[in-house]
């Protein structure tokens, strides 16, 4: 267990959408000779390092807590500080504990679980609460924060390479290219970590000398969907491979792609599908879903109750349907937006075999080039929109210009949020509640569900 190995040519961890922030002046790596330095640990940053000032700079620290008093290595110095690594722990902070996970401080996934579950909560709040502090948002309008279970994830994203000494299947280590192999995750949901021995031991058939691969991984209703993304196009000998290892590891279906092209599907048992208010949609290989059901829950809850009674509703940034299919359910005409092909024709098709009960249209558009102006919006009662990590800026702007009553944010992104919410309340509009939702657990990513109205 937890070998890790360089993996060449491999993408960055793509476990969750990056943060988006102005391009970083070029890092420059420090001599390995440069002296150690003492000090002590503040403050927890946006990305969960360690923050520090010792000598008139500023220090980021992974795998720190407020009151750790250490000796540090600096590694590399940036325009925003340098960036250190651990010698000696010589005092730790009240606020650490002993993680969970066996992989923690070398597994990219998780950067936070070396924090007690108070001070974890605390860090979490503050992420929004300093993101928003600028526009002058009342603290009483922040609810508390919801938390997922550990073992709740349903989807993830896995490294693969094959070395000398057999296949390494795991996650990128932290700020790194090395993958840590896994043999126990406290973050998985244990229908994704059955899937594991049998796929690295087929990846260690399948894949040539130090070949890379990636495996997007779904947990659906109540059973799993597998998207390979290998290096070259297997034989026949590895297409009947794959197709056995589909039925071991029971999987609902199994689908590859060469270096990130048109996906192939290779076997299906049966139905991929996900279902949202009791309405299946058969799912694309790989689709973006909400990352776990207890988050995908508190967000929908919290996105009914800001649209209330709205009678005509636009989803925009609609996916597979998690939040269209439920309002479309209660009753209202929901017209979903998306720029994915495959996750809007699901969306559709879904729709349809729901029957003239569900009022749903879709339009396929991309909302960050060409966004949904004001005289478009002005038919909606209510505004849905769930951008990526980059926000919605254009779609902001013009949802700022609208008459649109109410609109719902949802962001998974508190820093992007905010300036999307300046945009709306510059236009007119009034915070009304922002719901925080821990769906990314022991990491520094943070879900959340604004309601606006019109002032």
């Amino acid at each position: 267990m937890g070998k890790s190995h360089r993996a060449a040519g491999t993408p960055a961890r793509p476990f969750e959408k990056r943060p988006d922030r102005k391009p970083a002046r070029a890092a420059r790596k420090l001599p390995a000779n440069t002296p150690p330095v003492e000090l002590t640990v503040t403050a927890l940053g946006v990305r969960g390092d360690g923050l520090a000032e010792a000598g008139g700079k500023r220090y980021f620290v992974p795998l720190t807590v407020p009151g750790d008093r250490l000796l540090v290595r600096p590694v590399e110095e940036t325009g925003d500080g340098v960036r250190a690594e651990i010698l000696e722990m010589l005092e730790p902070g009240a606020d650490r504990r002993e993680p969970p996970c066996p992989s923690f401080g070398r597994c990219g996934g998780c950067t936070l679980q070396h924090l007690t579950d108070t001070a974890y909560r605390a860090y979490k709040q503050a992420l929004l609460l300093d993101a928003v502090a600028r526009e002058g948002i009342d603290p009483e309008l922040i609810a508390e924060l919801v938390t997922v279970p550990p073992h709740s994830r349903r989807r993830a994203i896995l490294v693969a390479r094959k070395l000398a000494q057999g296949t390494v299947l795991g996650f990128h280590e932290h700020r790194g290219h090395f993958i840590v192999d896994i043999e126990e995750c406290t973050v998985l949901a244990p229908a994704l970590m059955a899937v594991l021995p049998p796929l690295r031991a087929l990846l260690d058939r399948l894949l040539p000398a130090a070949g890379n691969a990636r495996a997007t991984m779904l947990s659906l209703d109540g059973s799993v969907d597998l998207l390979l993304d290998l290096p070259e196009m297997p034989d026949l000998t590895g297409r009947e491979a794959l197709a056995g290892f589909a039925a071991e590891a029971n999987l609902a279906r199994l689908s590859i792609t060469i270096e990130g092209g048109t996906p192939e599907l290779l076997a299906e048992r049966r139905a991929a599908t996900l279902s949202f208010a009791g309405i299946p949609v058969a799912v694309p290989p790989g689709a973006f879903l909400q990352a776990t059901p207890e988050a995908e829950a508190a967000l929908l809850e919290a996105v009914l109750a800001g649209v209330g009674e709205a009678k005509n509703i636009a989803d925009l940034y609609a996916g597979c349907g998690t939040f269209s299919l439920p309002l479309a359910a209660k009753g209202a005409a929901v017209h979903a937006v998306e720029g994915h092909a495959p996750a809007l024709e699901a969306l559709a098709a879904a729709s349809r075999k729901a029957g003239p009960s569900v009022k749903l249209s879709v339009e396929k558009r991309d909302l960050a080039g060409d966004p949904l102006a004001e005289d478009e919006l002005d038919r909606f009662d209510a505004v849905v929109f769930d951008p990526p990590r980059t926000g919605a800026r254009s779609q902001a702007a013009a949802l700022a210009k609208s008459q649109v009553p109410v609109v719902v944010a949802v962001s998974c992104n508190p820093a992007t949020f905010a300036r999307d919410m300046r945009l709306l309340l510059e236009g007119g509009y009034r915070l009304e509640r922002i719901t925080p939702v821990d769906q990314f657990l022991w990491s520094a990513h943070l879900e959340l569900v604004a309601v606006f109205r019109r002032a």
